[in-house]
């Protein structure tokens, strides 16, 4: 059976993957093609039409947030601090981890201007900010929360504008940046990245989820769908897809790294 809704005007419509990577590169436009390409080739290997499934990518949280909350929206592929911060609201359960060329786990680090920082207590005053910044939560417990505890008058901010906010650090301002793994192996190359340094970096985590959303899908279909995607890699087609989508392969998540990472952050 396709696995369809029925819309308010009674008309039916196939389920939709929403990928949302706030402060990450790219537009709705821009990634549409690559979107349609990754729902063709995961149907496929799912068994199912291709039209039983439609893939869209949002940069913003917000309006990646009320896509998912559209009853056709099956699936959300996003990013851990997305998870923690909206997955009880949304009912995420989380299935698959996408690994890169440089593997499936996330580390993050913070990084302030050279010998401004030594520990938690120097950055009062200090303005946090990265791409995870639209969960405090995460930045204090998951990320920064082995470190010790933020001082009440730390700001954390969201940026989608890291190189800026690197800028700022190194000219002196009472900034500190939150990085990802690719972002950080980047610092050496920057002209002001000697300015620079990292303070502290997270444990291990997972990067991208990919959740269905409730029980839209259903455990049958659910099942086809996982299956499918974690053999995506495996033909020359899929490898080729995911590879326009910065991606490898998918695995299985690692539910233990998760939990940890959760405790983090609802300990913040």
């Amino acid at each position: 059976m396709s696995l369809v809704y029925l819309s308010a005007s009674g008309q039916t419509a196939p389920s939709v993957l929403v990928v949302c990577a706030p402060g990450y590169p790219g537009t709705t436009e821009e990634a549409q093609s690559f979107m349609d390409g990754f729902a063709g080739i995961a149907a496929k290997e799912a068994g199912w039409p291709a039209e039983d499934l439609e893939a869209v990518y949002f940069e913003n949280e917000a309006t990646g947030l009320a896509r998912m909350n559209d009853p056709e929206a099956a699936l959300a592929l996003v990013p851990l601090p997305f998870f923690l911060e909206h997955g009880d609201e949304l009912d995420l359960v989380p299935h698959l981890h996408a690994v890169t060329d440089k593997g499936g786990d996330e580390v993050w680090a913070l990084v302030a201007r050279k010998g401004a920082v030594s520990g938690p207590a120097d950055l009062k005053d200090f303005e946090v900010t990265g791409r995870p910044g639209y969960s405090p939560a995460f930045v204090k417990g998951t990320i920064l929360g082995r470190w010790g505890p933020l001082p009440e008058e730390t700001q954390i901010t969201f940026t989608d504008r890291s190189l800026s906010a690197l800028r700022r650090a190194a000219a002196g301002e009472k900034v500190a940046v939150i990085l990802d793994r690719e972002q950080t192996e980047s610092l050496p190359s920057l002209p002001f990245g000697k300015e620079l340094e990292v303070v502290t970096r997270s444990e291990r985590m997972p990067g991208m989820i990919l959740c269905a959303i409730g029980g839209r899908l259903g455990e049958k279909r659910s099942g086809e769908l996982v299956k499918g995607l974690l053999g995506l890699h495996k033909s020359a087609e899929g490898a080729d897809i995911l590879r326009s989508i910065w991606m490898s392969r998918f695995e299985t998540i690692d539910r233990k790294a998760l939990e940890r990472a959760r405790k983090a952050f609802e300990a913040a």
